[in-house]
């Protein structure tokens, strides 16, 4: 099964900039040094928005579940880099009510990939 709406995924600027690259971010530090590992710069941040949009609508989903805001997803497969390495990520994706499509909440290694 792959993510509904998947043509229509969004990935927040803010979600790049100040999480996911920040390596100031309490819970997003060790993911800002792993992107960064595999070439992602936070001047170039839509660099990762364009490879967790194509994760996301070329990989399968492997879980479905419920919240209070709606169903969220999680899809793990690997993700095009800017060094040409490809390193195998899970990255999770809520469908809010009301909305169009999914947004991704995060993105990060599987284990043992540093």
């Amino acid at each position: 099964m792959r993510l509904p709406n998947a043509d229509e995924l969004v990935v927040e600027r803010e979600k790049i900039v100040d999480y996911l690259l920040n390596a100031d971010h309490q819970a997003g530090a060790t993911k800002a040094a792993f992107f960064d590992h595999f070439g992602f710069r936070m001047e170039e941040w839509e660099a990762l928005a364009g490879a967790l949009l194509e994760h996301g609508r070329d990989k399968d989903v492997i879980r479905m579940t419920e919240t209070g805001f709606g169903p969220r997803y999680v899809v793990e497969g690997e993700i095009r880099t800017p060094d040409g390495r490809q390193p195998r990520i899970r990255s999770v994706w809520q469908f809010d009510r009301g909305q169009i499509a999914p947004r991704l909440i995060t993105a990060y290694p599987l284990k043992g990939l540093l």
